[in-house]
């Protein structure tokens, strides 16, 4: 007997169900797309406009956080930035290398490094800082004034509602 196939099922069994017609999802709409776009615009304006400092986008915000902060330790600078203690510390210790931050030991906990800006940290950050700030505003260049603080504020609400998974481990 042949059988008969009507919308992806046998006829006469309890097959599969019928196929639904699955809309294409084009790129250009996925958030996590468009994001790591964004990032990857942002991080080439950033190289291109910062490049005589040789500092890249994570360091120059370790740079912003210790210019804050004034000193603090490697953990709670990993936080701010949303790095893991790995990284960070791989990111201080090259800063520590070209002499633009210093790392002692924490006389509170012998197992933490401290952390400042040297005066040479504190000139580099002065002087990059136009440049840094020219990169941010040419990533959002295509946008008006408002645009770009409903951008700014979406962003900070989508992190925000996502800061449960601060710290774990990303996947590059």
């Amino acid at each position: 007997m042949d059988e008969v196939v009507r919308d992806g099922a046998v006829e006469g069994t309890a097959g599969p169900e019928p196929v639904a017609e699955v809309r294409p999802w084009p790129l250009s709409e996925r958030p996590g797309f468009l994001a790591r776009r964004l990032h990857q615009i942002h991080v080439s304006l950033f190289s291109e406009l910062c490049a005589e400092f040789r500092i890249t986008p994570l360091q120059y915000s370790l740079l912003s956080q210790l210019r804050v902060l004034r000193e603090a330790d490697q953990t709670t600078l990993a936080n701010a930035v949303a790095l893991d203690r790995t990284t960070t510390t791989g990111a201080l210790k090259r800063l520590a290398a070209r002499g633009l931050v210093s790392r002692v030991t924490s006389p509170a906990d012998r197992r933490a490094q401290v952390c400042r800006l040297t005066p040479e940290g504190e000139a580099l950050h002065a002087g990059m800082e136009p440049a840094a700030r020219a990169a941010h505003a040419q990533t959002v260049a295509a946008l008006t004034p408002a645009e770009r603080a409903l951008l700014t504020d979406l962003l900070g609400r989508i992190i925000a509602g996502h800061d449960h998974r601060r710290g774990q481990a990303d996947i590059a």
